[in-house]
């Protein structure tokens, strides 16, 4: 008879943001309170994209504009991971791919005390003035 051996997988969880007990923590939040948390999450990231965002020049020529709708995914580490844009435009997407993917890495957000993944998703606007 052969010994099995039986490994003990790690589960992977995903947690939404709108109901996970702690929140990632984005860098230069630390010191908020829990109730806070959330706000000043939102605050920093759109900080971060509003200090970022650069319009894409063949975009700007072609006047194309709208929304991208970027989804990703704070793993048990902290970092971004599975960055994906839906929008109207490749060059937007890929603006918006960019922007994402030089978000700081964060304290990973908790469930019963445990880092777990964290899908989060936001919507970048382009607009021509």
């Amino acid at each position: 008879m052969d010994d099995v051996e039986i490994e003990e997988e790690e589960e992977i969880i995903n947690v939404p943001f709108a109901i996970i007990e702690d929140v990632p923590v984005f860098p230069g939040c630390e010191g908020v309170s829990k109730k806070e948390m959330r706000n000043c999450f939102q605050e920093q990231i759109n900080k971060h994209i509003k200090k970022h965002f650069r319009y894409p020049d063949i975009a700007q020529e072609m006047g194309i504009q709208g929304r991208v709708y970027v989804n990703f995914i704070i793993s048990q580490d902290g970092s971004i991971t599975q960055i994906k844009m839906r929008g109207p435009d490749q060059n937007l997407e890929s603006e918006a791919k960019r922007i994402i993917s030089l978000l700081p890495t964060m304290t990973p957000g908790k469930q019963r005390g445990r880092p777990v993944r964290v899908p989060f998703s936001i919507p970048i606007v382009f607009r021509l003035q």
